[in-house]
């Protein structure tokens, strides 16, 4: 995959209103679905980017979505297209523009997950055994992603010596992150104290500990590297390198996750990507971590060398992964405290980090951007820089 480094750069982002519409939905209300969210979305990215509509000629729609219906909303016929989470999407858009398949791809979320009243635990939980392997394990009490990581998090921190107080440091420096940007559902700052005062959802995870669930859309336009910048673009940002390495055996027993923590997969990718953009992990400036829990933090942390293994405790607490630390950790405050998107807001922040426009939660002399995300066994990672 080396081929793909900076062929391909972000010129456009967007997202939705997560707070006006967090409070409608809060009221009883249902503001859009899905699709009126991806396609709010869609509308700033174009305007963000300053092209027309007319010039997108691929489209990559999220898993919430269908691609048929999502390109008739949008009015779009592409000459290539997909469907698929956030970071394979960007692989997926630099794979389609390296092969000359398109030149301006749009990569566009929408989710209506909270005014839908969308179930991710229990045994009917998105269709219940259709869906994800952890319905297989129900028969023993493990109906919920919580539960599962609530295990695998609790066995890494008997085998490495992570503290509950440790843990919390990630809680804790994303909602710092939060109360700083202005979009962030989550702005009340906490401390230590109030994170290991906060219950249980499952032990040894706080309320703190689990993401949240909010409506909203994002969308993402990515085009030819060093193609001219136009009178009131923004500068591209580019991907200098992607990764990817699945753990698909022995899925449905959980053994990736309770095993190994997805550490082979991570360091394939992360030499993979680190090795495609020329650089290493010192290199890089912020890290963005799929965190539907906290516990994602650490385990990637350790799995891309950013510590050494079973040090990131320490790590974690001395040197620091809150803004103005050694490496500042979901600068918007992820899915923990800004919104959950499923990974798509990372990339949105990933690139604003890259640009220099996030104001309060900026980080100083940002240059390289490491995103990365560790689900149902899929490592994934995508290097941005200017």
């Amino acid at each position: 995959m080396s081929g793909l480094s900076k062929v391909a750069a972000v010129i456009g982002v967007g997202q939705t209103d997560y707070i006006g519409d967090h409070a409608k939905v809060r009221a009883g209300g249902k503001p859009h679905d899905s699709y009126g969210y991806a396609a709010q979305a869609f509308t700033n990215a174009l305007q963000d980017a300053c092209i027309s509509r007319d010039e997108i000629d691929g489209l990559v729609v999220g898993p919430t979505v269908a691609y048929e219906r999502m390109g008739e909303v949008l009015g779009l016929n592409p000459t290539w297209g997909a469907q698929e989470e956030a970071a394979l999407a960007v692989i997926h858009a630099c794979i389609a523009i390296h092969a000359g398949l398109a030149h301006t791809v749009a990569l566009v979320y929408g989710n209506d997950q909270r005014s839908s009243a969308l179930q991710y635990g229990g045994p009917q939980a998105m269709g219940g055994n259709s869906f994800l392997s952890y319905i297989y394990h129900a028969p023993w009490g493990y109906t919920s992603q919580g539960a599962l990581y609530a295990m695998m998090c609790r066995r890494f921190m008997e085998l490495h010596g992570l503290t509950e107080a440790q843990l919390g440091e990630v809680a804790v420096a994303q909602r710092l992150a939060a109360s700083l940007t202005p979009h962030a559902l989550m702005k009340k700052r906490i401390t230590i104290e109030d994170y290991l005062a906060s219950r249980y959802i499952c032990e040894p995870l706080h309320l703190f500990d689990y993401c949240l669930i909010n409506d909203g859309g994002v969308a993402l336009i990515i085009t030819e590297a060093g193609r001219p910048v136009r009178p009131g673009q923004k500068p591209p940002v580019v991907i200098h390198g992607v990764g990817r390495y699945d753990l698909i055996r022995a899925a449905t027993s959980m053994e990736p996750r309770l095993l190994d923590f997805y550490r082979p997969a991570e360091e394939r990718v992360a030499k993979q990507v680190f090795d495609m953009a020329g650089i290493g992990p010192k290199d890089i400036d912020a890290v963005q971590i799929y965190d539907s829990f906290s516990c994602h933090v650490p385990l990637a942390l350790e799995g891309y060398g950013y510590c050494r293994s079973g040090d990131v405790g320490r790590f974690m607490v001395e040197e620091g992964i809150a803004l103005g630390r050694k490496l500042p950790v979901n600068t918007a405050g992820g899915h923990l405290s800004e919104t959950y998107m499923q990974g798509w807001a990372h990339q949105v922040e990933s690139v604003r980090q890259v640009r220099g426009e996030c104001g309060e939660h900026q980080v100083e002399n940002c240059r390289f951007v490491h995103y990365n995300s560790d689900v149902a066994g899929k490592a994934v990672s995508v290097i941005y820089g200017r």
